[in-house]
């Protein structure tokens, strides 16, 4: 192989396979010499990967933990798998991945091949995530908005309201952000001249223009601010969600989406979520009945409506 490139690909493919090779094996592989082994060797350590040697007859070469990340190479099955994965845990706004999720599922999908794409969408609609009652997000739109930012490429795309009017779009997007298990588009709107939030459940057919933008001054430190010092109704009423739990504040913490703060404990024993919260009442009584402790809501009414609602479709299922 005298391709210098295509065989540091090669070399790099052998090597990311979990376990040692000896450099005899390697140059066999490659049809090239011991010595040219050790040089492509040392031009992959240059590039930054960590391949570990070892001497004796048992020895050999493997690629190690670094202290950066370096790029993969994967065939094509890994691809997808990576591909549906990614797309599952967009789909699903996982706690603390949601927008690193967004940005891996872009930059893969925008260099797989037709083929392997049309694979990845046919396993992630058979695939139907648990929701936990949070509006469904097509990781389609999510990938094309996360291009639009990361291109400071002009979108469009048409948008429906709370009462289901839809309107088109003129977009300069500047960030997705994660908020309480839905995704938010921040951007400035063309057309209107001023900055938006856009709910991205509501978004649908987004358009990438082609026509590349001149950043603005967000009148914010980034799009997760804009979104927390902005968000009001857009649809999803607030409520004071005051509720008592008989069980350490160490089980609870983290179970109910709370932020830092949400949950105080009262003593060793029992802990009360206090806060403002615009989280659907039905996704939350399930989380309360999820903890597998004792309760008592004492706001909102809402709450308490779904929860009778669940208990009595429990007690018809077993009497």
């Amino acid at each position: 192989m005298n391709d210098t490139p295509a065989r540091l690909l090669r070399l790099l493919s052998l090597l990311q396979t979990p376990r040692e090779w000896p450099g005899s094996e390697l140059a066999d592989r490659l049809g090239v010499t011991d010595r040219t082994v050790r040089r492509d060797i040392d031009r992959l350590r240059e590039l930054g990967y960590p391949v570990e040697a070892t001497m004796g007859a048992a020895g050999g070469y493997r690629l190690v933990a670094g202290t950066a990340m370096p790029p993969l190479l994967v065939d094509d099955e890994e691809a997808v798998a990576i591909a549906v994965g990614l797309r599952a845990a967009a789909g699903s706004a996982i706690v603390g991945i949601e927008e690193a999720s967004v940005r891996a599922l872009a930059k893969l999908e925008q260099v797989l091949p037709a083929k392997l794409r049309r694979r990845v969408r046919v396993l992630g609609t058979a695939l139907v995530p648990h929701t936990d009652h949070a509006p469904a997000v097509d990781p389609e739109v999510l990938t094309a908005l996360a291009a639009a930012v990361t291109g400071r490429e002009r979108v469009r795309f048409a948008y429906r309201s709370e009462s289901g009017a839809e309107t088109r779009r003129h977009i300069e997007p500047v960030g997705l952000v994660p908020s309480r298990r839905r995704w938010y588009l921040v951007g400035h709107d063309v057309d209107r001249d001023d900055w938006r939030i856009f709910r991205v459940d509501r978004i649908d057919r987004p358009q990438p223009t082609g026509a590349r933008y001149r950043p603005r001054a967000l009148p914010a430190a980034d799009p997760a601010a804009y979104v927390a010092g902005r968000r009001t109704d857009w649809g999803t009423p607030s409520f004071r969600v005051r509720v008592t739990v008989q069980a350490p504040i160490g089980r609870v913490v983290g179970r109910l989406g709370d932020s830092p703060g949400d949950i105080a404990p009262i003593d060793d024993n029992s802990c009360r979520l206090d806060v403002t919260r615009d989280d659907d009442p039905t996704w939350l009584a399930y989380r309360l009945i999820d903890l597998g402790a004792d309760f008592r809501v004492h706001s909102p009414p809402v709450l308490v409506d779904r929860l009778r609602t669940i208990a009595s479709r429990i007690a018809d299922a077993v009497t």
